[in-house]
Parts: C-alpha cells; structure tokens; sequence
C-alpha cells in the first residue's frame, strides 16, 4: 500500500480508497447522465427538424424545372429571425449549396442556413439520408440544422432541403440539467463520505478496542486482554495474551535466578567477613575490605537486574504521594537530631509505572542523601512532566557541588564526601535505576542554595 494514501493509518487509508472510487464512479455516472441527457434533447429537437424536412421533400412542386416551396402556416417560420428556418437549395458543380429561386423562410430575413465545405459532397454519397451539424444562426446564436437530398419529379438535378432551429433552449435545458446532476452528486457524495467514515469507524471499532485494552496490560491497569473481540481479532488477543503469559514467566524466571544469586553469593561473603572479623590482622583487614567491596558490588549489579526484570515485565502502578509521605515521615525520624526538615509536595492521582520497592529506593537515596548533605531544609517534589512520565526533585540547601563534579559522582563508586561512610554507589544505583526506566538522573543548582537532584520517572495513566 503507498504511503501516500493515508500514511500509517488504516482508517485513513480505507476511508481515502472507498471515497477515491465512489467519487469516481460518481463522477463517470453524472457525465454519462449529462450526455445521455443531451442526446436525448438534442434528439428531441432532430425529431421536430425532421418533420420540417419531411413536409419540404414531400409538398416541395417543380413547375418549368423550377422548385417552388409549399405554403407554411408556421408562425416561427414566418417571423424574422425567430429561430426556427428552412430552405430549399442545389449543389453547384464547384460543390457548394445555394438556394433555389430564393427558396428560403422569410425568418432568414436577408441570411442563409450556414453549409459546410463537403455538406455537398456527404449528401450526394448519401442519397436519401439526413445529415445533422452544428452552425451558427442569422444572431450567431447556436443553431441545429438538418440537411436532406431528393430527386423531385420533373426536375433532372437534385435538391437538398435544409431545416434549421435555434437550440439555445436545448443548451440552457442541458446546463440547468448538468447543474441540478452535479448539486445532487455533490449532496450524494458529502452523505457517501460520511458513511464512509462511519463504517470504517464502526468496522474498525475492535481493533481500536484492542489497542486500548493492550495499552492497560502495558500500563498495568489490567492483568490480560479479557474482552470479546470479533472472530478475526480473537486469535491475536490470544497470541497477545500467551505472549503476556510468557513474559511474566520470564521475569518470574529472572526474578529467582536473581534471588538463587544473591543467596549464593551473600552467605559465603558473609562467613569471609565473619572469619576475618575473628582473627584480626593484616590479611583478616584486606579479606573484610575485599568481601565488602565484592558485597557492595553484588548489591549493585542485583539491583541492576531486578530493576531490568521488573521493567521488563508486566505494568505496575505505584502511588507517589503514598511513597513520599512514608520516606519522609521514616527519614524525618532518622535525622531528627540533625534538625532537617522534609518538605514533600505530589499529587494524588501521580502514579509510577513500576514496583513500590524500585520507587522506594530511587527516591529512599535520593532524600536520604539530601539529608545527610543538607543544613536544616530538604524539599522533595514530585510533578508531571507529561502523559507518561513525571519528575522527581529533591533539593537541599547544603554545600551544593561544583558542576564539574556532577558527572563524576555520578560513576559507580564515586563519592560526593570521602569523608562520609559509604561505598559511593548510592548515586550511581539511583541513576541505573533511573535508566533501566527509561529516564535519567540529573544534577542541578538548587533553589535552596545547595544541590538539587532530578530523576525522570514513567508515569502510569489515572
């Protein structure tokens, strides 16, 4: 399908083909309707031309070879440029037509019936036969003429009989007839692309169904796709609900080999560090330090995978203020005698599109690192930054940090005050985190005067 019908929309596409082709064949149909229209009138007008003709050929006398017309009671005929002429007239040998001892209707006036080059030379090829054409009238108004050939007893040389008559009437008939056709098609087509557009919309309603009930699996708002779909939709709600099925599995299957590794590793980790701490010394110093480096870094890259399994897996929804009100009340009693007030501020309806427990440790490192750097004030803000993400401030007004280490701190193991116990992996974790959510962490000048510190989060839909 070409991208130019529509682009990506399957609606558009479909409602652009069905209107292309209805207003194709109804363009085809009011043009043919519009000539058949005209040949009918046109016809009508022959017909009536064809009686003049007939009446000519058939009283039409030859007295001393001269032809002499009958007597016409028409009153048309008799009146000046009224619109309705005949005449009698011959070939010459050069192969014109000229009229016949002045055998012309007095509404000619001082005119004759406008002939063609060859009328001469069709009719003698055609003996007998009408021949119709178009000319123009003693007014150059549109005119209808109707030429005959007749061989006239007593006479040697044959005579052609011309009826004519105007046929502005038919042109106007046939204008106000195309007009009329093209207003109705025009009504006609406004109701077609409606129709269209409700069909289609109608027709593609489960399809339109399925994305949103797939867009709630996706945001956690519903577990698998439980609607009744139409019988050409059901086997791929199916296959969508087998590959949910399956990719919980593989997250629950990440989740326990995760788990399997972290008990692995911590129990052997645990007894080197409870060995060495039982027989002090210089090697017992460099065992406890290695093992709880290799701790550290254990935790880090376990962290790292549950927060990849978990993103992978199946949409959670996690209430922010809920979150907050919890850290600050916790983190509040843990640094009350440094005297730190926490500010938080979040809406109600702002969720996070993710575990309780990945929330709790992005936004647990972050105030608690702002109290731990801060001087009496921490302030922590949660706010949407769009439809599908918000963002997570938290600012303090200690020593800040200059915009040249921001990155650095950033590095697993770096650490904002070696001075400070720690592993310098808290920042570096909160950032991974951050990322394996498709977000970012973000270091800037606080408000407060000290450092304030960003995290880009996904948002789930109230």
């Amino acid at each position: 399908m070409p991208t130019g019908l529509g682009g990506s929309s399957l609606a558009r596409r479909l409602v652009l083909l069905a209107v292309f082709w209805s207003f194709g064949a109804l363009a085809i149909t009011a043009l043919l309707l519009a000539f058949l229209f005209r040949q009918a009138a046109v016809g009508r007008l022959d017909e009536t031309l064809n009686d003049l003709n007939a009446n000519l050929a058939t009283y039409s006398t030859v007295a001393d070879g001269q032809v002499f017309a009958p007597p016409f009671t028409d009153e048309r005929a008799l009146r000046t440029y009224s619109g309705r002429y005949w005449e009698i007239a011959e070939p010459t040998a050069a192969g014109a037509v000229v009229p016949t001892n002045r055998n012309l209707s007095p509404s000619l006036f001082d005119t004759v019936i406008p002939t063609p080059a060859d009328l001469a030379a069709r009719l003698k090829a055609n003996p007998g036969k009408r021949i119709a054409y178009d000319a123009r009238g003693p007014q150059d108004e549109p005119m209808r003429v109707r030429a005959q050939q007749n061989l006239l007893p007593g006479r040697v040389t044959p005579v052609i009989f011309l009826a004519a008559e105007d046929r502005s009437s038919v042109d106007h008939e046939v204008s106000n007839f195309v007009a009329a056709t093209a207003a109705v098609f025009v009504v006609l087509g406004a109701g077609l692309v409606l129709a269209i557009v409700i069909q289609v919309r109608v027709g593609l309603r489960p399809l339109f169904d399925l994305r949103s009930d797939v867009a709630a699996v996706r945001r956690g708002k519903a577990h698998r796709l439980a609607a009744t779909y139409p019988s050409e939709l059901m086997p791929l709600a199916q296959e969508l609900n087998a590959l949910v099925t399956h990719n919980q599995e593989v997250v629950e299957r990440q989740r326990t080999h995760v788990g399997n590794l972290a008990h692995a590793l911590k129990t052997p980790l645990s007894v080197m560090m409870a060995e060495s701490g039982q027989r002090p010394g210089p090697l017992a110093d460099v065992v406890t330090r290695q093992a709880q480096a290799m701790q550290n870094q254990v935790d880090h890259h376990l962290r790292r995978a549950r927060a990849a399994a978990r993103t992978q897996g199946q949409g959670e929804r996690t209430s922010v203020a809920e979150v907050l009100d919890e850290l600050t009340r916790t983190l509040g009693r843990i640094f009350r005698d440094k005297g730190v007030s926490i500010d938080w501020d979040a809406d109600e309806d702002l969720y996070f599109l993710g575990e309780r427990q990945d929330l709790l440790e992005i936004a647990g490192n972050a105030v608690e690192n702002a109290c731990k750097f801060g001087r009496a004030r921490v302030r922590v803000k949660a706010e949407a930054a769009g439809p599908d993400r918000f963002l997570l401030s938290v600012d303090d007004d200690g020593p800040g940090l200059p915009p040249d280490r921001r990155e650095e701190v950033l590095q697993r193991g770096a650490r904002l005050d070696e001075s400070a116990p720690g592993s310098g992996l808290g920042l570096s974790i909160l950032d991974e985190l951050a990322r394996a959510y498709g977000g970012a962490l973000r270091l800037a000048d606080s408000p407060l005067g000290g450092l304030r510190l960003e995290a880009d989060l996904p948002r789930a839909a109230t």
